[in-house]
This record gives C-alpha cells, sequence and structure tokens, in this order.
C-alpha cells in the first residue's frame, strides 16, 4: 500500500447547482481503509446550502473568502481559517456573506454520509444525484 495522492487540478468536481460545486478528496471509494469523508465546496457569492444535518458530525474549516453558519437560530460570521463542529443530526447551513467565493473544507466522521433537508425531511446519499443546493 502507497500513499493516495489527489492533485488540487486533479480533483473530481460535483456540480451542487446554483453555481456552488463540490471536490470529493478521500472517501470509501478512493480511499481503502478510512474512516471518515473530505472535500472542498465552493460558494460563489451570495450564495448558500439549504438548512441540513448529516447522519454524522461535520468538520468546517474556511478556506478563503468570507461566509456564515447558522444552526440553532444563530448566526456567526466566519473568515478564512474559522473551524467549525457540527454534531451528527444538527441542523445548519453555510452562506456565502463575501464578494468573492467561499471556499469550505469539511470533513465527515463516517464513509457513508446522508444530508437530510430540513425543510422537506428528504434524506439523499452524499454526493448523489439529489445532494443539490437549488
Amino acid at each position: 500500500m502507497t500513499a493516495n495522492i489527489i492533485k488540487f487540478e486533479d480533483r473530481p468536481n460535483f456540480d451542487r447547482g446554483d453555481g456552488v460545486s463540490t471536490a470529493l478528496l478521500y472517501g470509501k471509494d478512493n480511499a481503502e481503509g478510512t474512516v471518515f469523508t473530505s472535500g472542498f465546496t465552493t460558494f460563489p457569492t451570495g450564495r448558500a446550502a439549504p438548512m441540513h444535518s448529516h447522519n454524522c458530525c461535520e468538520q468546517v474549516l474556511i478556506i478563503s473568502g468570507y461566509g456564515e453558519v447558522e444552526s440553532g437560530g444563530v448566526k456567526t460570521k466566519l473568515k478564512a481559517m474559522d473551524n467549525s463542529f457540527i454534531p451528527a443530526n444538527v441542523p445548519h447551513r453555510f452562506n456565502n456573506i463575501g464578494d468573492e467565493p467561499l471556499t469550505i473544507f469539511w470533513i465527515y466522521g463516517e464513509t457513508n454520509v446522508t444530508r437530510t433537508f430540513t425543510e422537506t425531511g428528504e434524506t439523499v446519499q452524499h454526493l448523489s444525484s439529489g445532494d443539490k443546493v437549488t
């Protein structure tokens, strides 16, 4: 077994709709033996994820831009290198409040990740065709 390297320019991108894109880095399909899932999501100016929760914990690090995380009725402004931890099943969302793209690095504490949309109650597999922001 050797190290698994992904060059930034070679990472696969997933179109989430409304200009939002996600790049999966590591997970069950490309990192044998991993116990987590990680990647980047980029939100254009003014774009946000809908309120949702996951079946596992999530850590989010702001890479660039200015954002806002909303959870439990509280909105907190974030900038590059600010970090958040969201426990499993806690509704939350990230919103780009700046004038440049907001890029976040996320790590889920599982390899089988789901997203449940708060408004509809619908649960979808992470990065499946139903995992959209629109």
